[in-house]
């Protein structure tokens, strides 16, 4: 099958809620069995208590016996970007590159995805749709001597199935160092008859997005793996229209068809592909970001007690000592650090129309834990901060979507952060559109991009940080 062949693919799956096997109101209802079936229990514990955790007497850095999983470390971080020039911070170091994989098949010529009910200990509801695979690779060479993942051989032996989508993508760039995962999908072939397990259901493209409407319904590592995406490109001569009854029988309202068409129709951004490779180029060379590595115990204005790690102010985020007892876990019981919000974050992209086709306002943002200095991230991205409580005029465009008008909000929901690393941490997913007045002149680290723009981005590895990776994600056609 061709590369054109298989965008259609995904965008004919993209554009069906029709499912041979469930519908909405039965994954719904699948989800919740999934939830009271399924037995969970997190404490809050000491670190003194927990089980094959230590702080190294040497550094103090929070580690794990075997030297595998991850650890928190200290950073020091100096920049010449934004208002707080140098600071020192705990930082989640987990080195290993591990799957977050999907399964696909074609069924009655639309893309199924094999999707999992699974519990994250740090969920703020406990199960949520995940991957098919989804596993540090501590997990999958089992480490921790508990079972090996399901269908880990599917990604394993690529050369049964025909790979669809593989990147190294990042995470959130000021809570891990350097972090990546590979996002992954695959297609299997013919005949080869895949194993359905009790938590696990195949689903189409347009109802795994239908689902993101839901309030931490679909974690954050189904959400990254599905932003990378390809859609294709409109046909030759469809300018700004797309006849899309043609391809999926519900027409959507104007401004799904505008996102579509935004996704599909390339050649009519405000800027260029090589003006935008300038532009940040030209911000990587101008901003500077100097990260080291320092003991968690020489971390300044952060507070190490047997109970949490803390900044003295009780700002930014904590991390907890936590027992977890799960009942359908590779390993069913276990302790671990998470890293707890000190509030709700905020993540939002303003859109606007220019030369008939929608523009997203994308910010190149600086943060430590970035393997290339900046990330193209939402319009307004406060994850650390309350941001309720920002001096107006500080961060930009904080206030339009603060302020913004109901009739112009598009998307709006609460997003769970990844469960097996932070805490019931959600953030505030939105998408604006900015009215025809908005000022289309931007602050220099600000740029006018398509959704088809943003898609080639996606391509390529460490461009879009987690966060506009997420909210892309969510953007639906019907």
């Amino acid at each position: 099958m061709d590369r054109e062949k298989i965008r259609l693919s995904f965008l004919k799956s993209a554009l069906t809620l029709d499912n041979t096997f469930i519908d909405m109101e039965g994954v719904k209802q699948w989800l919740n069995k999934q939830q009271e079936e399924v037995s969970v229990k997190v404490d809050k514990i000491r670190f003194s208590d927990m089980d094959q955790w230590f702080f190294d007497l040497t550094d103090g850095n929070l580690r794990h016996k075997s030297g595998q999983f991850f650890s928190i470390d200290g950073l020091h971080v100096k920049t010449n970007w934004g208002l707080v020039k140098e600071w020192s911070q705990p930082i989640i170091n987990q080195p290993e590159i591990g799957f977050l994989g999907i399964i696909t098949r074609e069924i009655d010529g639309i893309l199924y995805f094999l999707m999992q009910a699974k519990i994250e200990p740090g969920n703020i509801n406990h199960v949520q749709l995940s991957p098919t695979l989804q596993a540090t690779k501590s997990n999958y060479t089992r480490v921790h001597q508990g079972r090996k993942p399901l269908y880990l051989d599917y990604f394993l032996s690529r050369d049964r199935h025909r790979v669809l989508v593989d990147q190294l993508q990042s995470e959130q760039g000021g809570r891990f160092y350097k972090k990546r995962n590979r996002n992954i999908i695959i297609r299997v072939e013919g005949d080869d008859d895949v194993p359905v397990y009790e938590n696990f259901a195949w689903l189409t493209l347009g109802q795994i997005k239908k689902l993101m409407q839901i309030d931490n319904t679909v974690n954050m590592d189904t959400r990254t793996v599905i932003s990378a995406i390809p859609y294709g490109d409109a046909p030759p001569g469809t300018g700004g229209s797309l006849d899309l009854p043609k391809v999926s029988p519900t027409a959507p309202g104007e401004f799904k068809k505008g996102m579509l068409a935004s996704t599909l129709i390339s050649g009519k951004g405000l800027f260029d592909f090589d003006e935008i490779l300038s532009w940040l180029a030209d911000l990587k060379t101008k901003y500077e970001l100097h990260v080291e590595k320092i003991p968690l115990k020489n971390v300044k204005n952060w507070v190490i007690t047997d109970q949490q790690i803390h900044h003295e102010d009780n700002k930014y985020f904590r991390i907890l000592p936590v027992s977890v007892e799960i009942d359908n876990r590779e390993v069913t019981r276990w302790t671990q650090p998470l890293l707890e919000p000190a509030q709700e974050g905020l993540s939002a992209f303003i859109v606007k129309k220019i030369d008939d086709v929608y523009h997203f306002l994308v910010q190149a943002k600086v943060e430590c834990g970035n393997l290339d200095i900046l990330e193209l991230a939402p319009t307004v991205q406060c994850l650390t901060g309350n941001y309720r409580d920002t001096k107006t005029g500080t961060l930009p465009f904080l206030d339009e979507v603060l302020n913004v008008e109901p009739g112009r909000v598009r998307f709006d929901t609460l997003q769970s952060e990844e469960g097996g690393r932070f805490f019931r941490e959600q953030n505030r997913n939105m998408l604006i559109e900015a009215g025809d007045n908005f000022n289309e002149t931007l602050p220099e680290n600000y740029i006018w991009m398509t959704l088809a723009q943003l898609n080639t981005f996606l391509k390529f590895n460490n461009y879009l940080n987690i966060q506009s990776r997420s909210l892309l994600s969510a953007i639906d056609f019907i």
